[in-house]
């Protein structure tokens, strides 16, 4: 990196704040000192990684300024600012950042696992606020070009996808697919089908009610969607599809007693051990 052009700015800062360029034979690795404080030129290699030429001293030269100031500043404050009140609100930061750094570290104890039956239980007792706003299907979905052999077969070995169904099916798929889903065991939302398949938003909807294979075709391919399982929008959402979202907050909930439990027993134990002392207003 060039730092010829940064010597100006450098002085600069020098005559503004009463810092002086540093002599690296007292501090090497050193930019630049303000009050005391040094820019290491390995920081500043790192702000001007990539540039070259007056492109990295422009970048240098902002960035010291940027730092010089700050320092200025803080020091301009510290001597000429009535800062008891200040003072005080550091110190309450202070206390408040420590505690939340010690609860953090006490979560990492936490047990993080939910039992299902917790959120069943939570799911029972608040089922008005898990109904979907998007329909779910569990199902596959075969897309091959158009003309392909044997479709009639795919069809219906796709309506029963049994154990034995399935291997033809993604035989049949390895050899001649374009696209090949299995989602048999997780949900997906229409929208997210609607992304593979040509259809409006409200055409899935309309089909499924009449049959749960659809066979749709465009210019190119074919599509082959069967559906195993279906929810429609509004209906409750599954249990299973209800837990991501049911989780997280059985862990806040957890979390929020967790914490709650270990103040209680640092206090008690404080007490116990004389540590704090209650006196009477005399």
């Amino acid at each position: 990196m060039r730092y010829g052009k940064i010597i100006g700015l450098v002085a600069l800062a020098a005559v503004m704040s009463s810092c002086t360029l540093f002599n690296r034979k007292h501090h090497a690795g050193a930019a630049a000192e303000v009050n005391g404080q040094f820019l290491e030129f390995a920081e500043l290699d790192a702000v001007t990684a990539g540039l070259t030429g007056e492109d990295s001293a422009e970048v240098a030269e902002a960035y010291i300024r940027q730092w010089a100031t700050e320092i200025l500043m803080y020091d301009k404050a510290r001597n000429r600012v009535d800062n008891k009140e200040l003072e005080e609100l550091i110190e309450d930061y202070r206390h408040n950042l420590y505690a939340h750094a010690y609860e953090q570290h006490l979560l990492q104890r936490m047990p993080k696992n939910v039992p299902m039956a917790e959120v069943d239980s939570f799911y029972q007792s608040h089922q008005s606020q898990y109904v979907l706003k998007d329909g779910l299907v569990k199902g596959l979905l075969v897309i091959v070009p158009n003309g392909s052999p044997d479709m009639e077969k795919l069809k219906k070995a796709m309506q029963e996808p049994n154990e034995k169904n399935i291997e033809h099916i993604e035989k049949y798929a390895y050899r001649y697919a374009t696209g090949y889903e299995l989602f048999t065991e997780e949900w997906r939302t229409f929208n997210q089908l609607l992304v593979w398949m040509p259809m409006g938003k409200n055409d899935l909807p309309k089909l499924l009610k009449q049959n749960r294979q659809i066979v749709l075709a465009d210019s190119v391919s074919t599509y082959v969607l069967q559906v195993t399982d279906l929810r429609q929008a509004g209906e409750p959402m599954p249990l299973e599809y209800a837990k991501a979202e049911i989780e997280p907050i059985l862990l806040r909930e957890r979390s929020s007693d967790f914490i709650r439990e270990e103040r209680d027993r640092i206090y008690n134990d404080a007490v116990r051990f004389k540590k704090v002392r209650i006196y009477e207003n005399k």
